[in-house]
């Protein structure tokens, strides 16, 4: 057995592989080899840089430390996807061709028979037929769902560089029979959103407003007790406050504005009880004020 070198691991996973008869099954581990060729030439990876093992439904890469691996995860975030529409794009409903991915750093050894032992390895074959990497490709209408290990995280994509933005990636935790494993999923969490409630929209201002239609934001609420905010004066208005009375039965004021030329406004203090009418002549009020 050789020494253990670092390497870059590479796996990706044809979904729903057994589910395909043998024509089907022959001409998708042809695009999966095609794909997988395309995309280490995409990131200046060639054949002098890489050993290959064949799993069948899925394939794995151990790739020279010192390749590229910024220019890889470029790769496999636009080229793979890009890469699946086109094939998916010309090919029948049973042809078609999704993929899991795992891109992991480690420490791995080949042996005599030229198989590859190490820990590292393993982790990121567990993380490849993990359940969760699983949903996250069922749910997301892409074709593609990536997880990288937490050492690669840490080591290149949470520096945010170009054409690798940190914020599409999210931590998750994935059981395996070894245990725990942490790693960061590219894109959506599986069943996250339903699981933090609705979104915070800020101050974009989205939003139903209660018994409206979803096309206009939800009313603000002037804070109670104290005065209207200020508005702006509608066009032609000449400056004066905006239209529209403000009543506050409980507080005992009433206010108005610029109505039809006129200038209403009076009642303020104690207690009002009775009618108000405003109306393009003038304006009655009805009642009593104690």
């Amino acid at each position: 057995m050789t020494d253990p070198v670092s390497r870059t691991i590479l796996l990706l996973d044809i979904e729903r592989f057994s589910d395909r008869d043998d024509v089907e099954q022959a001409y998708l581990r042809r695009m999966l080899y095609d794909i997988t060729d395309r995309t280490l030439e995409a990131a200046g990876i060639d054949e002098t840089r890489r050993l290959r093992a064949d799993r069948g439904d899925s394939v794995m890469e151990l790739i020279d430390a010192g390749a590229p691996v910024t220019a890889l995860l470029r790769a496999l975030l636009t080229d793979v996807p890009a890469l699946l529409r086109t094939v998916n794009r010309m090919a029948s409903r049973s042809a078609q061709i999704r993929l899991r991915g795992v891109l992991a750093t480690g420490f791995v050894a080949v042996d005599e028979r030229d198989g590859w032992v190490g820990s590292d390895l393993n982790r990121a074959c567990r993380l490849l037929d993990a359940g969760l990497l699983r949903d996250a490709l069922r749910e997301r209408n892409d074709d593609f769902a990536l997880c990288v290990s937490d050492a690669l995280y840490a080591g290149v994509v949470r520096h945010d560089h170009i054409g690798i933005p940190a914020a599409d990636f999210h931590p998750v935790t994935v059981e395996s029979k070894n245990g725990p494993l942490k790693a960061w999923l590219h894109g959506p969490v599986p069943g996250a959103t339903a699981a933090d409630g609705p979104k915070d929209h800020g101050d974009t201002g989205a939003g139903e407003a209660p018994g409206g239609s979803g096309d206009r934001p939800a009313p603000g609420v002037p804070p109670r007790g104290g005065a209207p905010e200020d508005r702006p004066a509608p066009a032609g208005s000449g400056g004066a406050p905006a239209p529209g009375p403000v009543l506050d039965i409980q507080g005992g004021t009433f206010s108005g504005g610029l109505i039809g030329g006129h200038q209403y406004g009076g009642i303020s203090g104690g207690h009002f009880s009775g009618d108000v009418v405003l109306g393009e002549g003038g304006h009655r009020e009805r009642g009593e004020r104690a």
